[in-house]
């Protein structure tokens, strides 16, 4: 079916494919409309996501983006597999698993190729003070909300619980939302949230200003045990002070986060929007601070993935070696 010209006004068929939708306008240029799958309001994705939308809608000629509300990790990756959305924020475990078929994608590679690194994740357990909850074990016979369903926290949850051999059966399972995390909290129907997030995290500093919180430390031999199971993790310690009341150092394992799209987007549309991601770097960081972990350099230490073929075209361009093990196989 064709557009055409009814009473002055330009009739046109929208056609979705790989989560590119094109008006069908002879007479005017292809406007490409982009999704990026986000996350919750109460998170880093969205507002990150809505910086990726500025930056593609007025910066690469053609494109109008815009970022959506979605479940985070997971159910981004399915969204970019199934064409549903062009690109992704989706964090390094979730991205692995996804694209060689293992864990809870076992059997089932996701058609997804990596664009650029955001920036690093860090493992937040908050409980109350006074709780009695001081080591990630004490969370047994309480009720503990493991992340959001489909989210990239409650995926990272079921990993580091498994490597440590805590089980779900152990404790009472709930699964909110960042902002939901921080209500039950406050109304004490949850004894423990889990934040998969970079630091400091909103929901987690406006929590701290009206409750005395307490933050999970982990031990050393728990993090060794973490990472020495799953290559994408690392350690990391949150500085004392980084929340309102937790004036110690706390240990946790970290994971990055990569933007993905999906493997069949044509190669000069990527390029064109790795791009403009970096030349307007400085805009990203005004949208959020935390994008400036998201450079050329970072892209090529940090991916978990190989990376699409446009993201390459650019990164060698600024005369970057891109490694083996980052280059899709054909």
């Amino acid at each position: 079916m064709k557009g055409k010209l009814i009473e002055g006004f330009f009739v046109t068929v929208s056609v979705t494919l790989l989560g590119l939708m094109f008006l069908v306008a002879p007479s005017a240029a292809k406007t490409t409309y982009i999704s990026i799958a986000a996350g919750g309001t109460g998170g880093v994705y969205y507002p990150y996501g809505g910086g990726l939308a500025e930056i593609w809608s007025r910066h690469v000629p053609g494109v109008q983006a815009v970022a959506e509300v979605t479940g985070a990790s997971v159910e981004n990756i399915r969204l970019v597999n199934r064409g549903e959305s062009l690109t992704g924020e989706v964090m390094n475990d979730a991205a692995y698993q996804a694209y060689f078929a293992e864990g809870r994608f076992e059997g089932k590679p996701q058609k997804v190729l990596g664009m650029f690194q955001m920036y690093p994740h860090h493992y937040h357990v908050v409980a109350l003070k006074g709780s009695g909850i001081k080591t990630i074990y004490d969370i047994k016979g309480k009720h503990v909300s493991v992340g959001a369903p489909a989210s990239g926290t409650e995926f990272k949850t079921n990993l580091v619980f498994k490597a440590l051999g805590i089980s779900y059966d152990d404790f009472k399972v709930h699964r909110l939302s960042f902002t939901e995390n921080a209500n039950a909290l406050k109304d004490k129907t949850i004894d423990v949230g889990i934040w998969d997030v970079a630091a400091p995290t909103s929901s987690i500093m406006d929590l701290a200003t009206t409750r005395e919180i307490a933050l999970i430390s982990f031990s050393e031999a728990d993090i060794k045990k973490i990472c020495d199971t799953y290559p994408f993790y690392s350690p990391f310690v949150l500085p004392p002070n980084t929340y309102k009341g937790v004036d110690y150092a706390v240990h946790n394992p970290s994971v990055w986060n990569t933007v993905l799209c999906n493997a069949s987007v044509p190669e000069d549309l990527v390029y064109k929007l790795v791009k403009a991601v970096f030349d307007h770097q400085d805009y990203l960081q005004m949208i959020h601070p935390f994008a400036k972990y998201t450079t050329p350099e970072n892209a090529l230490v940090a991916s978990p993935i190989p990376l699409h073929p446009g993201a390459i075209k650019y990164y060698r361009e600024l005369g970057l070696t891109v490694p083996d093990r980052l280059i899709p196989k054909k």
